[in-house]
């Protein structure tokens, strides 16, 4: 399974599910070794097509670092925390979660839009 890290120790993703608030956007960050890109894509792929399907989900994109870099990184719009963590906390999505290899690094977090 990969790691799970928290970009902000202070509200790790599972502290931000407890919010109750919407529109949000996942933004998560990959580590992903070159060797394995092409086998992450897929399995992400199956991931996304499950997400797609659920109750709250807006859209869906993954983008990759340039130049040389090993990050990749999807951006996914909910309607609600409430709605990104039942379909993040459910046994099926929880099974291709844990294919992801020991290797591979996944830093999540919740953002809300604000006026800039």
């Amino acid at each position: 399974m990969a790691k799970l890290q928290s970009l902000d120790p202070h509200t790790p993703m599972f502290t931000q599910f407890k919010e109750a608030t919407g529109p949000i956007v996942l933004a998560n960050t990959f580590f992903v070794p070159k060797e394995r890109t092409e086998s992450f894509l897929a399995l992400f792929r199956r991931q996304a097509e499950f997400m797609k399907a659920q109750p709250g989900f807006v859209s869906l994109q993954m983008h990759q670092g340039t130049g040389d870099s090993r990050l990749l990184m999807n951006v996914a719009v909910w309607e609600s925390t409430e709605a990104l963590a039942t379909a993040f906390g459910s046994p099926e999505f929880q099974r291709m979660a844990a294919e992801f290899p020991d290797d591979i690094v996944s830093y999540p977090h919740i953002f809300e839009q604000i006026d800039a």
